[in-house]
Protein backbone atom coordinates (compact mmCIF):
# COMPACT_ATOMS: atom_id res chain seq x y z
CA UNK A 1 0.00 0.00 0.00
CA UNK A 2 2.88 2.25 0.62
CA UNK A 3 3.95 2.08 -3.48
CA UNK A 4 4.51 5.10 -5.31
CA UNK A 5 1.16 4.71 -7.14
CA UNK A 6 -1.27 3.89 -4.12
CA UNK A 7 -0.80 5.45 -0.71
CA UNK A 8 -2.29 4.49 2.76
CA UNK A 9 -2.64 7.42 5.61
CA UNK A 10 -3.79 6.21 8.87
CA UNK A 11 -4.51 8.51 11.72
CA UNK A 12 -5.37 8.89 14.57
CA UNK A 13 -6.26 11.83 17.74
CA UNK A 14 -4.50 11.59 21.18
CA UNK A 15 -4.93 13.79 24.29
CA UNK A 16 -1.47 15.41 25.78
CA UNK A 17 -1.96 16.10 29.38
CA UNK A 18 0.01 19.36 30.27
CA UNK A 19 0.90 17.83 33.91
CA UNK A 20 2.32 14.66 31.78
CA UNK A 21 -0.32 12.11 32.84
CA UNK A 22 -0.63 8.95 30.95
CA UNK A 23 -3.75 7.10 30.92
CA UNK A 24 -2.85 3.47 31.80
CA UNK A 25 -6.07 1.53 32.98
CA UNK A 26 -3.94 -1.37 34.84
CA UNK A 27 -1.90 1.21 36.69
CA UNK A 28 -1.99 0.04 40.74
CA UNK A 29 -0.37 1.39 43.48
CA UNK A 30 1.26 -1.54 45.82
CA UNK A 31 2.56 -0.54 49.57
CA UNK A 32 3.17 -3.29 52.66
CA UNK A 33 3.74 -0.50 55.04
CA UNK A 34 0.99 1.61 54.24
CA UNK A 35 -2.13 -0.01 52.21
CA UNK A 36 -4.35 2.94 52.34
CA UNK A 37 -1.66 5.31 50.55
CA UNK A 38 -3.64 6.63 47.01
CA UNK A 39 -2.31 8.46 44.31
CA UNK A 40 -3.63 11.76 43.82
CA UNK A 41 -4.04 12.96 40.43
CA UNK A 42 -6.00 16.36 39.55
CA UNK A 43 -9.67 15.74 38.71
CA UNK A 44 -9.92 18.36 35.32
CA UNK A 45 -5.88 18.60 34.12
CA UNK A 46 -5.29 20.53 31.43
CA UNK A 47 -4.85 19.08 28.07
CA UNK A 48 -4.92 19.35 24.25
CA UNK A 49 -6.67 16.63 22.07
CA UNK A 50 -4.07 16.09 18.40
CA UNK A 51 -4.57 14.93 15.82
CA UNK A 52 -2.40 13.49 12.92
CA UNK A 53 -2.31 11.62 9.72
CA UNK A 54 0.89 9.63 9.15
CA UNK A 55 1.83 7.91 5.54
CA UNK A 56 5.38 6.93 3.95
CA UNK A 57 5.61 10.30 2.94
CA UNK A 58 5.25 12.07 6.23
CA UNK A 59 2.90 13.25 8.35
CA UNK A 60 -0.17 15.63 7.78
CA UNK A 61 -0.40 17.62 10.96
CA UNK A 62 -0.44 17.94 14.15
CA UNK A 63 -4.18 19.46 14.22
CA UNK A 64 -5.57 20.86 17.36
CA UNK A 65 -8.63 20.97 17.96
CA UNK A 66 -10.26 23.87 19.37
CA UNK A 67 -13.73 25.64 19.26
CA UNK A 68 -14.81 29.23 17.75
CA UNK A 69 -13.02 31.24 20.30
CA UNK A 70 -9.46 29.07 20.28
CA UNK A 71 -10.31 27.02 23.48
CA UNK A 72 -9.04 23.95 23.85
CA UNK A 73 -11.80 20.48 22.86
CA UNK A 74 -12.37 17.47 22.50
CA UNK A 75 -13.12 15.33 19.48
CA UNK A 76 -17.16 15.33 18.69
CA UNK A 77 -18.61 14.39 14.95
CA UNK A 78 -18.92 18.59 13.94
CA UNK A 79 -15.48 18.72 14.90
CA UNK A 80 -13.96 16.21 13.10
CA UNK A 81 -16.06 16.58 9.91
CA UNK A 82 -14.67 20.40 10.00
CA UNK A 83 -10.63 18.77 10.39
CA UNK A 84 -11.74 16.37 7.21
CA UNK A 85 -12.89 19.41 5.26
CA UNK A 86 -10.82 22.56 6.41
CA UNK A 87 -7.50 20.52 6.86
CA UNK A 88 -7.17 17.11 5.88
CA UNK A 89 -8.69 17.29 1.93
CA UNK A 90 -6.52 20.72 1.34
CA UNK A 91 -3.79 19.48 2.62
CA UNK A 92 -3.93 16.47 0.60
CA UNK A 93 -4.21 18.60 -2.38
CA UNK A 94 -1.44 20.49 -1.14
CA UNK A 95 0.64 17.86 -1.10
CA UNK A 96 -0.66 16.19 -4.39
CA UNK A 97 -2.04 12.98 -2.95
CA UNK A 98 -3.77 10.69 -4.94
CA UNK A 99 -5.24 7.27 -5.15
CA UNK A 100 -5.09 7.37 -1.37
CA UNK A 101 -6.45 4.75 1.30
CA UNK A 102 -7.56 6.61 4.40
CA UNK A 103 -8.03 4.25 7.40
CA UNK A 104 -9.14 5.79 10.64
CA UNK A 105 -10.57 3.29 14.10
CA UNK A 106 -14.04 3.29 15.12
CA UNK A 107 -14.54 5.77 17.22
CA UNK A 108 -18.34 7.20 17.13
CA UNK A 109 -17.44 10.51 15.44
CA UNK A 110 -15.39 8.62 13.10
CA UNK A 111 -18.27 6.83 12.42
CA UNK A 112 -21.23 8.91 11.95
CA UNK A 113 -23.68 8.91 9.59
CA UNK A 114 -22.28 12.28 7.93
CA UNK A 115 -18.68 11.47 8.81
CA UNK A 116 -19.02 8.69 6.63
CA UNK A 117 -20.57 10.35 3.76
CA UNK A 118 -17.60 12.77 3.49
CA UNK A 119 -15.18 10.03 3.33
CA UNK A 120 -17.12 8.13 0.54
CA UNK A 121 -17.30 11.47 -1.26
CA UNK A 122 -13.73 11.94 -1.26
CA UNK A 123 -12.19 8.17 -1.19
CA UNK A 124 -14.72 6.24 -2.77
CA UNK A 125 -14.37 2.78 -1.84
CA UNK A 126 -10.82 3.64 -0.76
CA UNK A 127 -11.25 3.88 2.86
CA UNK A 128 -10.80 1.66 5.73
CA UNK A 129 -13.14 1.66 8.75
CA UNK A 130 -15.93 0.03 11.08
CA UNK A 131 -18.99 0.08 8.69
CA UNK A 132 -16.61 1.64 5.98
CA UNK A 133 -15.53 -0.71 2.32
CA UNK A 134 -13.26 -2.36 4.64
CA UNK A 135 -13.77 -3.34 7.45
CA UNK A 136 -11.13 -2.43 10.65
CA UNK A 137 -11.18 -5.55 13.15
CA UNK A 138 -11.46 -3.51 16.98
CA UNK A 139 -9.18 -3.42 19.42
CA UNK A 140 -6.09 -3.64 16.77
CA UNK A 141 -3.58 -0.71 18.74
CA UNK A 142 -0.91 -2.99 17.42
CA UNK A 143 -1.59 -3.16 13.50
CA UNK A 144 -1.61 1.45 13.54
CA UNK A 145 1.36 3.37 13.76
CA UNK A 146 0.14 6.12 15.68
CA UNK A 147 -0.54 3.64 18.54
CA UNK A 148 2.30 1.48 18.29
CA UNK A 149 4.69 4.31 17.16
CA UNK A 150 3.73 8.21 17.07
CA UNK A 151 2.06 9.48 19.70
CA UNK A 152 4.91 7.37 22.71
CA UNK A 153 7.81 8.45 20.74
CA UNK A 154 6.31 12.30 20.95
CA UNK A 155 5.21 11.89 24.44
CA UNK A 156 8.75 10.83 25.30
CA UNK A 157 10.23 14.31 24.03
CA UNK A 158 7.45 16.77 24.63
CA UNK A 159 7.21 17.07 28.50
CA UNK A 160 11.30 17.27 28.63
CA UNK A 161 11.66 21.34 29.06
CA UNK A 162 8.37 20.97 31.60
CA UNK A 163 6.07 23.42 29.57
CA UNK A 164 4.06 25.37 31.79
CA UNK A 165 0.85 26.59 29.20
CA UNK A 166 -1.21 24.76 26.86
CA UNK A 167 0.24 27.17 23.83
CA UNK A 168 4.20 25.89 25.14
CA UNK A 169 2.74 22.35 24.95
CA UNK A 170 1.50 22.95 21.67
CA UNK A 171 4.52 24.32 20.58
CA UNK A 172 6.61 21.56 21.70
CA UNK A 173 3.76 18.85 20.06
CA UNK A 174 4.66 20.61 16.29
CA UNK A 175 8.26 20.75 16.80
CA UNK A 176 8.50 17.25 17.78
CA UNK A 177 6.66 16.20 14.93
CA UNK A 178 8.69 17.98 12.30
CA UNK A 179 11.80 16.71 13.69
CA UNK A 180 11.31 13.30 13.05
CA UNK A 181 13.38 12.36 10.38
CA UNK A 182 11.88 10.69 6.96
CA UNK A 183 13.93 7.71 7.45
CA UNK A 184 12.37 6.69 10.62
CA UNK A 185 8.82 7.43 8.94
CA UNK A 186 10.05 5.18 6.09
CA UNK A 187 10.97 2.29 8.53
CA UNK A 188 7.41 2.55 10.30
CA UNK A 189 5.94 2.47 7.22
CA UNK A 190 7.83 -0.69 6.07
CA UNK A 191 7.38 -2.03 9.78
CA UNK A 192 3.61 -1.66 9.53
CA UNK A 193 3.64 -3.68 5.79
CA UNK A 194 5.90 -6.32 7.91
CA UNK A 195 2.29 -6.53 10.19
CA UNK A 196 -0.01 -6.57 7.21
CA UNK A 197 2.01 -9.45 5.84
CA UNK A 198 2.21 -11.48 8.77
CA UNK A 199 -1.96 -10.72 9.31
CA UNK A 200 -2.17 -12.61 6.30
CA UNK A 201 -0.01 -15.22 6.09
CA UNK A 202 -1.00 -16.21 9.84
CA UNK A 203 -4.88 -15.87 8.89
CA UNK A 204 -4.92 -13.19 11.50
CA UNK A 205 -3.15 -14.40 14.69
CA UNK A 206 -1.54 -12.54 17.34
CA UNK A 207 1.72 -10.20 16.53
CA UNK A 208 4.13 -12.06 19.06
CA UNK A 209 6.92 -12.74 16.44
CA UNK A 210 6.68 -9.07 15.55
CA UNK A 211 6.04 -7.28 18.77
CA UNK A 212 8.18 -9.09 20.94
CA UNK A 213 11.28 -9.65 18.41
CA UNK A 214 14.54 -9.28 19.59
Amino acid sequence: MFGSKCVSRLSDEAHFWLNGFVNKQNCRIWSEEQPEAVQELPMHPEKCTVWCGLYAGGIIGPYFFKDAVGRNVTVNGDRYRSMLTNFLLPKMEELNLVDMWFQQDGATCHTARDSMAILRENFGEQFISRNGPVSWPPRSCDLTPLDYFLWGYVKSKVYRNKPATIPALEDNISEEIRAIPAEMLEKVAQNWTFRMDHLRRSRGQHLNEIIFKK
